[in-house]
């Protein structure tokens, strides 16, 4: 295969991944565009490479710099800007996990223990069954939020060892 059938198929692919983490296939595929390519990218180049416009091409550039994918690079003598995205596999891993937590763990978190404390009879059986799911999702959200912290905050040969310790 040559390497820009390759390259397309890759950014076609990570697009279709994208869609599971939470984002979109265009911005997946800047990112997957970003990823390969040996040197920083203008806008008009991520435009002319995805024919995409120009208004699809910024958004989701400034998405992926909020998700702390993508970088932007200062080119000597340009006034244009360029972007870089991050090549570290484990980086984006760890950066995908630390935002799709913010976004949606954290909030459930908060919402779980805003309604937890609910008026009424303890003893009534819709009252208990209410709070008794309620704290079953928040002990469980919070362990979630355990899980994920302890593994943001671990290392790639810490990880890689723990699992392959899971599998002897």
């Amino acid at each position: 295969m040559k390497l820009e059938e390759a390259k397309q198929q890759f950014i076609n692919s990570w697009g279709v991944i994208g869609t599971q983490w939470g984002i979109n296939r265009t911005m997946a595929q800047i990112h997957a565009l970003l990823m390969v390519s040996a040197e920083p990218l203008s806008a008009d180049d991520v435009m002319e490479q995805l024919q995409i416009s120009r208004g699809n091409a910024n958004m989701n550039i400034r998405e992926l710099i909020d998700w702390k994918l993508v970088d932007k690079v200062l080119k000597p003598g340009e006034r244009k800007e360029f972007f870089t995205a991050e090549k570290d596999i484990w980086k984006v891993a760890m950066r995908i996990t630390n935002e799709r937590k913010r976004r949606e763990l954290d909030p459930i978190i908060k919402v779980l223990e805003e309604i937890g404390e609910v008026e009424g009879d303890k003893k009534d059986k819709d009252v208990k069954a209410f709070t008794d799911t309620v704290t079953q999702l928040q002990k469980f959200a919070k362990q979630a939020d355990k899980a994920l912290s302890s593994l943001t905050k671990a290392d790639e040969n810490w990880f890689t060892g723990t699992i392959l310790k899971l599998f002897k």
